[in-house]
């Protein structure tokens, strides 16, 4: 553990670290992916365009030097990130290349200002962190390959079914190219999908939330092809033109933190876009295990034609009294007819169909729309053990 000296020196650096945290961690991908560019075949380049990812580990450098007396304190980040990793195969070796790239960034960042008393401290920090994660990860890894069917890394998967879900969303219903059994997951999990795509240098990996209920002999994600922005999706846009029923990818096993857990309370599930693939996962859970809890599911689309896998919704919410669905249309189409509002979701509208405010309450879509579901739940003054969220890509603040 750190002595009491290094502990004071690393607090020291907390605000510098919430001044100039992006310019360090920009300047360290950059210079980590030009001395080890192999490292491209894990890290998603549209994180890095955009800037999420570089955010995402500021705040988890600066999230440790306040913390760094107390590193109990962040241990579910560390889970968080932990179930991202070994999804994405990072392994221990990568640690020392990441810890001697950080380093080197914050000398080139702060310069004068990272003395070496400065820089002697962080390593040693980072050595104490970095055992955390490698111990975590090393567990993680054990489980997944020891459960039933189970493996450490990436496995071969047939697409058995493709099903075109919406104008924008489609599902990929994945199987093992070896016949064996599937372990089980956990509604709100997500997998791993790795790919080489023509043309490009470096494997792709993108992680996908399992959109149906666990105990199939398939595993099912659905996929929003990403073609409308700057920079396109690349692996969403090659899932939806190129592969189709009888082609391969590799899969990692399920993970990750975002999963329903079992209450006493009622459970509202509010979903934005492609955000409802996990939360499908959950009501569908609900439904068969925690029989007879008072399910809201509500979801937020463009318009009919944006909204996918609402035959399933509906089936639930028409055979389970418990079970109730609305939906919001942003832009709904002259031949919409079956919806609950028109416009945004807004604190008044939900006001009028969440009859028991004290809920669990699971939220998942854009992220605009997600700090505006957490408003609400503040202004409602729901406690933060009972909001649950995920966000698509890096973590971020709400």
């Amino acid at each position: 553990m750190l002595d009491q000296k290094t502990i004071e020196v690393i607090k020291s650096t907390v605000p510098v670290l919430q001044e100039h945290g992006e310019k360090i961690t920009t300047h360290f991908y950059q210079t980590m992916f030009t001395n080890h560019p192999e490292l491209l075949n894990i890290f998603n380049h549209a994180n890095q365009k955009k800037g999420r990812q570089q955010a995402a580990l500021a705040n988890a450098v600066y999230a440790a030097a306040l913390h760094i007396d107390q590193l109990e304190t962040i241990l579910p980040v560390v889970q968080q990130i932990a179930h991202k990793h070994r999804s994405l195969g990072v392994k221990a070796e990568h640690y020392p290349i990441v810890g001697e790239h950080l380093l080197q960034a914050m000398k080139d960042v702060l310069q004068e200002a990272a003395t070496e008393e400065i820089i002697q401290a962080w390593a040693d920090a980072y050595g104490v962190i970095a055992d955390i994660f490698i111990s975590v990860e090393a567990d993680m890894y054990e489980q997944a390959e020891a459960q039933q069917g189970g493996w450490p890394d990436f496995k071969s998967f047939v697409i058995d079914r493709k099903v075109k879900e919406s104008e924008v969303i489609a599902s990929f219903y994945l199987k093992p190219a070896d016949g064996k059994v599937l372990p089980p997951f956990l509604a709100g999990q997500y997998i791993s999908v790795k790919l080489e795509i023509p043309g490009e240098q470096y494997t792709h990996i993108r992680q996908y939330s399992l959109s149906d209920a666990p105990g199939q002999d398939y595993y099912r994600i659905s996929v929003k092809r990403e073609d409308q922005q700057e920079p396109a999706g690349k692996v969403s846009t090659y899932l939806h033109q190129h592969l189709n029923e009888g082609d391969r990818l590799l899969v990692s096993a399920p993970a990750g933190e975002f999963i329903l857990s079992k209450s006493a309370r009622p459970l509202v599930l509010i979903s934005g876009g492609v955000g409802l693939t996990p939360l499908v996962s959950m009501l569908k859970t609900a439904v068969r295990e925690q029989k007879g809890r008072d399910v809201t599911f509500i979801h937020a689309a463009i318009d009919s034609k944006h909204h996918a896998l609402r035959a399933e919704v509906d089936q639930l919410a028409a055979g389970h009294e418990h079970v109730r669905a609305f939906y919001c249309y942003e832009r709904p189409a002259a031949e919409d007819q079956q919806y609950d509002k028109s416009g945004y979701l807004n604190e008044e509208w939900l006001q009028t169909i969440i009859r028991n405010k004290d809920a669990d309450y699971y939220f998942c879509g854009p992220v605009g729309f997600m700090k505006a579901v957490d408003q609400i739940m503040t202004n409602w003054g729901i406690a933060e053990e009972q909001k649950h969220y995920e966000f698509f890509g890096p973590a971020m603040k709400l």
